[in-house]
Order: structure tokens, then sequence, then C-alpha cells
């Protein structure tokens, strides 16, 4: 099992109060990988990366999705045992800089059950 299904079971079992979907989506690169509803009815994304070093590794085309779609999506990061989530509009600042010189909406993933719970509330 790879270190980012690794990371999704992870979540699976953290994210548990959200309607969650996992789309395999081989013709729309860049596709997030959670679509989520949160019980406020509000839609989200989240795009999940195991960074090995101090950067996320997000392809051209998922930095393009979350510019083009910068309001409720975001990249859930682990790393160092962190589990750190960013917002889309992060994207373009998670390739260029460290993740320890940028700021997180939550720095846990029940941080961010808490943060996107909160979303549309």
């Amino acid at each position: 099992m790879g270190p980012e299904r690794k990371l999704y079971q992870k979540v699976k079992k953290t994210f548990d109060s959200f309607s969650l979907i996992r789309p395999e989506n081989n013709s729309l690169h860049g596709t997030p990988d959670l679509l989520g509803y949160n019980n406020h009815w509000h839609f989200f994304t989240v795009e999940l990366k195991v960074a090995s070093g101090n950067k996320a590794r997000l392809s051209p085309h998922q930095v393009s999705f979350h510019a083009r779609h910068p309001k409720n999506s975001f990249v859930l990061v682990e790393w160092k045992d962190k589990h750190l989530l960013f917002e889309g509009k992060q994207s373009l600042a998670l390739v260029d800089s460290s993740l320890s010189s940028l700021e997180p909406v939550a720095s846990s993933l029940e941080d961010s059950v808490s943060f996107l719970s909160s979303l549309g509330a």
C-alpha cells in the first residue's frame, strides 16, 4: 500500500462525520483525491499528499485546479508525523516554499475535521 493510500485510510477513519467520495479519475488531471460534504451541506475538496522532504509535491495540474477553485479546496499534507491542512489558494506556495514556512489552517487530522465542519456554519 502506497503512502497516500495509507494517509487516505487515516483520513477516512478520522473524517467519519463527513460524506466523502474518493474518485479514481485518470481523465481529468488535477482533480482532488476527495470530494466531501459536511453536516451543513457544504461542499469541499481535499488533495492528499505525503511529503518526504520539506515541500509538498503537487503536479502543475493540481496547482492549476486549486488556482481555478480557490474556495473550499484544500491540500492535506502528512509531514514528519504531522497532518497539515492548507487552503487550495496556497497550492503554489506549497510547491515553492518549505512546509515549515507556511501557515496551515489546521495542524492535525482532528483540527482538520473541526475546520472543515465549520465551513458554511
